[in-house]
């Protein structure tokens, strides 16, 4: 395979990860602690179109956020059961107080969280730049899945579970 290949393959593995996770709503969040123990949490997905960075409202005064400073390292899991997709992303964190992206991104729903809106004096922005995210995905029903498993072990051949593939961010 050439460079030129891997290159477009992975664009493509890019906007099929974009693809999965535009309608999910919630990601979880994990980062690593002081002690190395890792923690998760969930985040809410801000409506914005997936074009290399993810952003997430954030408490600047949340545990998520000390994590960051320890290790900038964390990972997003997104799920999609009913769909049957499922994609894990793993990048770097960074904790970013841009007016005008707070401005761009906000959503008059987020005063539950920062009553004070986005003059909120804790509000901040959670930016993740991916490094690499693996994804599943497996459209088929769940009829499609318990005949395809069957057939599976009764021909002693692997059942096909849909697409997988791990996909590169460039950085």
């Amino acid at each position: 395979m050439s460079e030129q290949q891997s290159t477009a393959q992975q664009a493509e593995g890019r906007k099929k990860v974009a693809a999965l996770i535009k309608d999910i709503r919630f990601a979880m969040l994990t980062t690593v602690t002081g002690d190395g123990t890792l923690r998760s949490r969930p985040m809410t997905m801000l409506e914005q179109e997936f074009v290399g960075d993810l952003w997430f409202f954030v408490a600047a005064s949340s545990p998520q956020v000390a994590e960051i400073g320890d290790s900038r390292q964390v990972n997003l899991s997104f799920a999609n059961p009913g769909g049957n997709t499922y994609v894990s992303l793993s990048g770097t964190a960074a904790l970013v107080r841009d007016r005008a992206k707070i401005e761009e991104l906000w959503n008059p729903l987020f005063k539950a969280w920062f009553p004070d809106g986005q003059d909120d004096a804790d509000l901040a922005l959670l930016k993740v730049t991916p490094t690499e995210a693996e994804y599943w995905d497996s459209p088929n029903g769940k009829v499609v899945q318990v005949i395809g498993f069957a057939k599976a072990l009764l021909t002693g051949e692997r059942a096909d579970v849909g697409e997988s593939e791990k996909v590169d961010f460039p950085g």
